[in-house]
């Protein structure tokens, strides 16, 4: 009996995360998610079931993402990696306090781009190993936004590291086509996750007018589905693809002149 398919699913514990873990299962894959927070990891494995695994680690640390990759193979062949993690930042470059803090933007650029990249080297010499199936040792996805591309006031190291994201797909899919990895990036644009929770209704309402069709925030499920087809699609690589309703971002909320 060949051994089963694992994905490692990072940021799987909530949000977009979650429900990509959850989508593979129906697949007959079992996931394993790794996140910072405990609590949230026992939350996902409830909701999740079956033969899901969580992992509590930081995607930017070298020993936390091999204890993470370790477990995986434990589980079975290691064929698919969706990155999910990440933190969302708002600040301007200056603001009523002064300029932005520097060591500010160097940790969004880490959690969010620096950590994206660990995971991907990492993971891809674990894949290297994998014997070829239908012309394929695996499949990586990465999760960018459309902050990357017309990123808003206040966006500015935000975007720097989805933007990061967006370059490095095509280099990273061609350096990997050697070993029959592919590397897709999915940038999704406004999706109903508890990070938006935090969201001040101003601000959420600033962010509707943008709306074009549907009229409606994404729903995770939908972000899930289009990864579960990058996976089973060997055609789609070296691409970011937007999710996003064709929402354009607007600039956003500008501070008045003085």
């Amino acid at each position: 009996m060949s051994p089963a398919t694992v994905a490692l699913v990072t940021g799987g514990t909530s949000g977009l995360g979650l429900a990509v873990a959850d989508r593979l299962m129906t697949s007959g894959v079992t996931p394993v998610v790794i996140g910072r927070n405990e609590e949230r990891g026992r939350c996902a494995l409830r909701t999740l079931g079956g033969s899901a695994v969580f992992v509590r680690g930081d995607v930017a640390s070298e020993p936390d993402v091999t204890k993470a990759l370790d477990i995986a193979t434990q589980h079975g062949s290691l064929r698919i990696v969706v990155n999910c993690a990440g933190v969302p930042h708002a600040a301007r470059v200056v603001g009523r306090s002064g300029p932005h803090p520097l060591q500010q933007f160097a940790d969004v650029i880490t959690a969010n781009l620096v950590g994206t990249f660990n995971v991907v080297r990492l993971a891809a010499e674990r894949m290297m190993a994998n014997p070829p199936t239908e012309q394929e040792r695996g499949v990586i996805v990465n999760t960018a936004s459309s902050a990357a591309f017309d990123g808003q006031v206040g966006q500015a190291a935000y975007a720097a590291s989805k933007g990061g994201m967006v370059s490095m797909t095509l280099p990273l899919a061609r350096e990997l086509a050697g070993s029959l990895i592919r590397v897709v990036t999915v940038a999704p644009g406004f999706f109903e996750t508890p990070a938006v929770a935090s969201v001040p209704a101003e601000a959420r309402r600033e962010l509707d007018r943008d709306l074009m069709h549907p009229q409606r925030w994404g729903n995770p499920a939908e972000f899930a589905e289009l990864v579960a087809h990058i996976v089973g699609n060997p055609m789609i690589n070296g691409e970011t693809i937007r999710i996003d309703g064709a929402v354009r971002m607007s600039p956003g909320l500008r501070r008045r002149s003085s």
